[in-house]
């Protein structure tokens, strides 16, 4: 996915993982997706006062969105730098397609991990927008309804889409590698009453089959109504907990919905505690990525001039035409890719 803002800000630093080891709420801010019939997200990184939790350094949650009513996602071919895109479903269809050759149809409970190393281009398009094809319910059979909530395909025959998606941050010493793309089907498995899938890193004796550069951990949790569990974590990563759907504590801190559980290094467990409805819920985590970074639009950087620089040849290359062959390759897409925003007036800086 990328960011659409027609003035994207700069997100800058490293990871902060200061705080007084309690748990800090984090509010979404509404971005739209497009045009008139855009498609609304809930973003909750990056953000004033925190823009990285470990390596993860975007997170936008979406839906549950009437396809046939929006338009849904319609993306196009758009260029990543120094980065991974994490696309992760609760409902719906999305079709990937990406220069490195990475074609996929991603559905609730599969990863799309692409890894954009040196530079990459890809589209995402909802699966049967606007056509009446059959939705999926949602959730994925494995992980089941939550608080009896099941949307998808009624009399109207609406295409429900519904998910989230992230990006990483590479560190510096693979930030250049070539790009690539991975699909994985993880497994669902139960813990203390919870269904689990762990889609990215290692947790509750799962890891994931999918590359990952810097210690971290991505997972989807369901959580049965008025139930609690003890997730053991590791001590060093900074965490957070989005919630999706339903209620839910963090360490008996209330999260709202759509809000973001933020949790300094130090802690050793997260308890979760869904209400009556249930909660389904998001965990990410990492080690603090200690390292100086210039986030802007769909790139990342280390330097003003770095990121200028990607600007400067994805205009020149692809926008332009005069490079098939140059740091972002050619991708199949029925239209025309998106051009860059202007960039700021000022200097883009990272900070230590």
């Amino acid at each position: 996915m990328t960011n659409l803002d027609e003035r994207p800000s700069e997100s800058l630093g490293v990871s902060d993982p200061s705080g007084d080891g309690g748990v800090a709420i984090l509010e979404p801010r509404d971005v739209p997706l497009g045009g008139p019939r855009a498609m609304n997200v809930r973003r909750t990184l990056p953000q004033r006062g925190r823009s990285l939790i470990g390596a993860w350094c975007f997170l936008d949650h979406y839906g549950p969105d009437d396809v046939n009513r929006t338009g849904g996602m319609v993306v196009p071919p758009h260029p990543h730098t120094g980065l991974q895109t994490v696309t992760w479903l609760f409902a719906g269809e999305v079709e990937h397609r990406d220069s490195s050759g990475g074609h996929a149809v991603v559905r609730p409970g599969e990863l799309n991990l692409m890894t954009a190393g040196r530079g990459i281009q890809h589209s995402e398009v909802s699966v049967g927008a606007g056509t009446g094809e059959p939705g999926a319910t949602d959730a994925s059979p494995e992980h089941g309804n939550i608080g009896g909530q099941t949307v998808g395909t009624g009399a109207s025959g609406s295409n429900v889409l519904h998910g989230v998606q992230l990006w990483t941050a590479l560190p510096d010493a693979t930030r250049h590698s070539e790009p690539f793309f991975e699909h994985t089907v993880p497994p669902v498995i139960t813990h203390q009453g919870a269904q689990v899938s762990v889609f990215l890193g290692s947790l509750l004796g799962q890891t994931s089959d999918a590359t990952t550069f810097s210690p971290l951990v991505g997972a989807q949790f369901d959580i049965p109504p008025a139930t609690e569990i003890v997730v053991p974590v590791e001590a060093g990563f900074e965490h957070g907990v989005l919630l999706d759907t339903g209620e839910v504590t963090v360490d008996d801190v209330p999260v709202p919905r759509d809000h973001l559980a933020y949790r300094a290094p130090g802690a050793d467990a997260l308890v979760l505690a869904a209400g009556a409805s249930g909660a389904r819920v998001v965990l990410i985590g990492g080690e603090p990525l200690g390292e100086q970074i210039v986030m802007w639009w769909n790139f990342i950087g280390r330097t003003h001039e770095e990121v200028v620089a990607y600007r400067k040849e994805w205009q020149r290359d692809v926008i332009e035409g005069a490079d098939a062959a140059g740091r972002f390759g050619h991708t199949v897409y029925d239209g025309p890719a998106l051009p860059a925003p202007a960039l700021p007036t000022v200097r883009l800086r990272s900070r230590g």
